[in-house]
């Protein structure tokens, strides 16, 4: 374990020398040597691609292929940023995310030029990584070293997008030092070292897949195995290819893979660990039990502000133990939220008092957001970091996470922002008002239900959906409730608060696209009450309705 390098780019340059496999993909295999020179050569390309203005950035569109650990590998040594670009993102949102992190070069592979086609994006210089021209480029580069003398801990590495209350989707920073200093954390917590192989198979441009998978690997001279995409069928072939011993994981990852064709030898694989969040305490234990793997949970806000790590000891259902300085708030009152009472089964009494939102009042590392000073501001009011995530302690200072702030939605790992599928739906043509927001998921995290004020035709809806093109692939809402008159408080401001608290148990017909199925049809009560019924949920109302109960997923 390099326990002295400070930079990424120092973690990069150590590597030279060391010809271990370091980086496999498919078939292709890489020594860490060589991933040294791959990200040296593309450093070098960078340094007379970008013009020499304030700080330009680079914009990944990618795959999890080969190029995108060597692309973060470049920035780090040319000491410039990395917007990892969402490919679920669509037309004019799209385009915002790349001009808005001021990405003067775009590095993307010919799968993704159809999501580019008619995009207004000036001054943004293209590398397509599978054509001729790209290999054109590389090539004067080849004998390039990795020199990280002058990279420093406080150089900005990663722009990653989070969504938030303000609708579009804000930048957050993330440092060189902040990401080294993760990798050496994890690796330290996990016991993880240089014989190890971290399987990537959740998206690069999430932070999961970079701060708790490839960091980690940097600081320890571990391989790394990419897949393309997350593949449920091909999660275990992958572990035993690659000799995979730690993964991370989002959402229902764990979901989908429980749900593959259980096989007599599950248990025969290298697997040790894995990490990450919203797994559940169900699917955790299913998985264990299957494969011989243990879960480990977590919490960590997106901006890096605030965590919550799993100790030995933390009760079901909970995160893990308040560390010093976190704390839950009233946010309309700045006072501290009561204990959590539970009732012989669990359920949650005194969710109406217990639950707030979690509160970082010690340092922080969160380093804020790109050209965003309002956002960040709400971030960091009266000195402390407020993390947008509400969550309720029992009386031994275990926290459970309860959701997260009303606009918005976690669908299958990804932050949603409700006012951009509002946006969205407000286009079609039976709408008068729309709302949307955030019903519990059966599993873990949220499903989006949408109220529309108007009228309804399902078959038009759905081809509706389908002929949006800034309609990202996790927007379209399961529920819609039909109302004639949308519910407003006393200042005319849409009840959402009711909404959501009546979920899918309401008086008003409500459609439901099931999962797999692009056609809506009718809720019924055995819909609601049996396969939409969750096991657990954080608060009364919505799919399971009844009183809250204990949950244990966290947010990333």
């Amino acid at each position: 374990m390099d326990s002295r390098a400070s930079t990424v780019a120092e973690l990069v340059a150590a590597r030279w020398g060391d010809h271990r496999p370091g980086l496999r993909c498919e078939e292709l295999v890489l020594t860490h040597h060589e991933v040294g020179a791959g990200a040296a050569a593309r450093a070098a390309l960078l340094g007379d691609l970008l013009p020499p203005t304030a700080e330009p950035h680079l914009g990944v569109l990618l795959d999890n292929t080969p190029e995108f650990p060597l692309w973060l590998g470049a920035a780090a040594l040319a000491r410039t940023a990395v917007a990892g670009v969402n490919p679920t993102r669509r037309g004019a949102e799209l385009a915002r995310d790349i001009l808005h992190t001021e990405c003067r070069v775009l590095v993307t592979e010919r799968a993704h030029l159809p999501l580019l086609t008619g995009l207004d994006l000036p001054g943004v210089r293209l590398l397509v990584t599978d054509d001729a021209e790209y290999a054109g480029l590389l090539a004067p580069y080849a004998d390039a070293r990795p020199d990280a003398s002058r990279a420093t801990p406080r150089d900005r590495l990663l722009l990653y997008f989070t969504s938030g209350s303000t609708g579009a989707p804000k930048a957050a920073l993330c440092s060189q030092g902040r990401l080294a200093a993760a990798g050496h954390a994890l690796a330290g917590q996990f016991s993880l070292g240089p014989d190890d192989v971290h399987y990537l198979c959740m998206p690069m441009f999430h932070g999961n897949a970079v701060i708790a998978g490839l960091a980690p690997a940097l600081v320890t001279g571990a391989g790394v195995a990419l897949r393309r995409r997350f593949s449920a069928s091909r999660f275990l072939p992958d572990v035993r290819r690659f000799g995979a011993t730690y993964f991370t994981y989002v959402g229902r990852a764990i979901q989908y893979v429980l749900a593959t064709e259980p096989g007599p030898d599950d248990r025969d694989n290298p697997l040790r660990l894995g990490f990450g969040t919203e797994a559940g305490a169900v699917d955790a234990a299913a998985f264990e039990l299957r494969f011989g793997v243990r879960l480990v949970e977590g919490y960590g806000s997106s901006e890096g502000g605030a965590a919550v790590q799993w100790s030995q000891g933390t009760p079901p259902g909970a995160v893990g133990r308040a560390a010093p300085g976190l704390v839950v708030l009233d946010p309309a009152t700045g006072e501290e939220c009561p204990p959590a009472r539970f009732d012989a089964a669990g359920r949650l009494l005194n969710g109406d008092e217990a639950i707030g939102e979690l509160v970082n009042q010690g340092p922080s590392p969160f380093e804020g957001y790109w050209r965003n000073a309002a956002a960040e501001a709400e971030r960091r009011r009266g000195g402390w970091y407020w993390t947008g995530d509400l969550f309720y302690r029992d009386r031994e200072g275990y926290l459970y996470f309860a959701g997260r702030t009303d606009d918005r939605l976690r669908v299958d790992g990804e932050n949603l922002a409700a006012a951009m599928i509002e946006n969205i739906l407000a286009r079609y043509v039976g709408a008068a008002a729309v709302a949307v927001y955030a019903v519990p998921d059966p599993v873990t995290g949220d499903q989006v239900m949408a109220t529309i004020a108007g009228t309804f035709d399902p078959e038009g809806f759905a081809a509706f959906l389908r002929a949006q093109p800034d309609l990202g692939t996790k927007m379209a809402p399961r529920f819609v409730r039909v109302v004639e008159r949308m519910p407003v408080t006393a200042t005319n401001k849409i009840h959402r608060a009711a909404l959501r608290r009546e979920g899918v148990r309401c008086a008003d017909p409500v459609w439901w696209r099931p999962p797999g199925e692009s056609t809506y049809r009718r809720l019924t009560r055995e819909d609601a009450e049996g396969p939409l019924a969750p096991t657990r949920g954080p608060s009364a109302g919505g799919v399971g309705g009844g009183a809250p109960t204990a949950r244990g997923e966290a947010a990333q």
